[in-house]
């Protein structure tokens, strides 16, 4: 199975996408300029603790592993669907309980 032609519409998709994305957010950016306002509304605000974040996000996603090669072991599922489910599953609760924590510290 060649995953070649997917591969290239994604990037060309993607492209496509970002430049637009890219256009829009000039012109918002322009026109705050030329009505003299502040552009620091655009500022992101730094995370707490990145270090925390990955920490998280990697444990996670080491349990999903985990959990995956168990479901395939034990109940007999198919190897793409156990891993991959259990790794979106693990990793994005992983991403849901940085997120609590990460607020419960900001307020």
């Amino acid at each position: 199975m060649d995953l070649t032609p997917v591969l290239v519409l994604g990037v060309i998709f993607g492209s496509i996408v970002m430049l637009v994305y890219l256009n829009i957010r000039k012109k918002e950016r322009m026109a705050l300029i030329e009505k003299g306002a502040d552009a620091s509304i655009f500022a992101s605000k730094p995370e707490t603790s990145p270090s925390l974040k990955w920490g998280i996000f990697l444990s996670g996603l080491a349990i999903g592993l985990l959990v995956g090669y168990l479901l395939e072991t034990y109940l007999h599922m198919h190897q793409e669907i156990a891993y991959f489910s259990m790794l979106f599953l693990f990793g994005g609760m992983s991403l849901i309980i940085y997120h609590l924590i990460n607020r419960k510290k900001t307020e």
